[in-house]
């Protein structure tokens, strides 16, 4: 869920300098791109995930490393899901709301509510921080094993069960909550409070501007 302003930035269509590659940048990083393949909400590959990559500014991506490489000690990894988003994603994401049920993938990413309402209830949006270029999406893993750890819910779950400060999972699965957000705010990146996976850094160098470059 992300709750934008109601003005819309202009979108710019070029890659400008200062995004990078994050397992360029990062090659021990794990990565699961879910909008490339057909596991997130949809059921199907995203427009403008066709490349495989995952991006961000070159400032957000040089602090998740940072927070990366905090975690070592800890026996502690990353996993991203998501990262920058092309605004024809955005656009996609609203045109499929328009369409008919998935039952399977109503139980798995939103049991309590219709795919109509997600843009309504502020579970999707026209206008995604992702889009900015500085927005993350991810998780803690287990370093040997690569066993995420307990957040409560699946990535993506439109749900309240899936702010980061919900009292409807266990204690242990607020803490990883927790302890996610604390790593991630301690190298500048601010949270979303409807969902504990959602980052973005604070000092992020487009805060006006929508990209769709792919």
């Amino acid at each position: 869920m992300e709750r934008e302003a109601v003005r819309t930035p202009p979108v710019r269509r070029s890659r400008p300098d200062g995004f990078v590659e994050l397992q360029e940048l990062m090659p021990d990083l794990l990565v699961d791109i879910r909008y490339a393949g057909s596991n997130n909400f949809t059921g199907a590959p995203v427009p403008g995930y066709q490349s495989g990559r995952l991006l961000l500014s070159r400032a957000a991506a040089e602090a998740l490393a940072a927070v990366q490489q905090s975690l070592v000690s800890v026996g502690l990894g990353c996993k991203v899901f998501d990262a920058y988003r092309p605004q024809r994603a955005v656009d996609h994401f609203l045109a499929w709301t328009r369409g008919a049920d998935d039952a399977a993938l109503k139980q798995q990413y939103y049991p309590q509510l219709e795919k109509a309402d997600l843009f309504r209830l502020g579970y999707l949006v026209s206008n995604s921080s992702h889009s900015r270029g500085s927005t993350v999406d991810l998780t803690l893993i287990d370093q040997v094993s690569g066993k995420e750890l307990d957040m409560g819910t699946v990535f993506d779950f439109f749900d309240e069960r899936s702010r980061a400060d919900s009292l409807h999972v266990s204690a242990q699965q607020r803490a990883n909550r927790c302890l996610l957000r604390s790593l991630m705010g301690s190298h500048g990146f601010l949270p979303l409070a409807e969902e504990w996976w959602h980052f973005t850094l604070q000092d992020e160098p487009w805060p006006d501007t929508l990209f769709d470059f792919v």
